[in-house]
């Protein structure tokens, strides 16, 4: 995968690290990621994502789920090298 191309968060397995590049939702819900941490350009570890069911992140030491739906709308990008 090129390394500029974003894909939704809701597509990355398990186990990858990603670099939050945009949400692509309303305000109300980019207010809301962003008090639960999650904003532009924080590099986050996918724990969990196994279809169907919540994708589980490690943001700032903490774990957050979040909906499959919600999770679509934030694009990332991966740093794994």
């Amino acid at each position: 995968m090129n390394s500029n191309s974003t894909i939704p968060l809701s597509t990355v397995p398990s186990g990858k690290q990603v670099q939050v590049v945009s949400i692509e939702a309303g305000w109300g819900l980019q207010r809301r990621l962003a008090d639960m941490g999650l904003t532009p350009g924080l590099n986050v570890m996918v724990i969990s994502s196994q279809k169907p069911g919540s994708v589980v992140l490690d943001v700032r030491g903490s774990r957050l789920a979040l909906g499959r739906g919600i999770s679509h709308k934030i694009m990332v990008r991966t740093t794994d090298y």
